[in-house]
């Protein structure tokens, strides 16, 4: 890996929050996923994403997410499965114009009703928006 991709590495993690040794589920992996994301995200990270199947208690989520995905409160209850209490979930939704765009405020009506409060957005992807969610009551 060259400098330049390792530094893109680690901007990928530190924008997350995630760091070498975290374990985190990947949710809604499709083809559509951005693979350059995901290798420098498990390049940081130390491992591979675990996937749906994994039932380990994890530091964060991925969650992959397009508007004919179905119902997003579903999902995002869903992702609390196996994340620790502490833990933060990034929804990745496609940026706006891109086939499977969800709205932000699609994002913002569902997060509170299964317990998640946005608190933050990232830059980590040419396709992908990232949106942070954490349980409200661990803000």
């Amino acid at each position: 890996m060259s400098e330049a991709e390792a530094a893109t590495a680690d901007s990928v993690a530190d924008k997350l929050g995630f760091k070498d040794g975290d374990l985190v589920q990947e949710l809604g992996y499709d083809e559509d996923v951005d693979f350059d994301f995901r290798a420098d995200l498990e390049d940081e990270i130390g491992s591979e994403l675990l996937t749906e199947e994994d039932q380990d208690v994890v530091d964060g989520v991925v969650l992959w997410w397009r508007s004919d995905d179905g119902d997003l409160v579903d999902a995002l209850v869903d992702s609390l499965t196996c994340l620790d209490d502490g833990g933060v979930v990034w929804l990745l939704t496609p940026k706006s114009g891109r086939d499977g765009y969800v709205a932000p405020s699609e994002v913002q009506e569902a997060a509170p009703t299964a317990g998640l409060h946005a608190t933050s957005s990232a830059g980590v992807s040419h396709d992908w928006a990232a949106t942070r969610l954490v349980s409200r009551r661990k803000q």
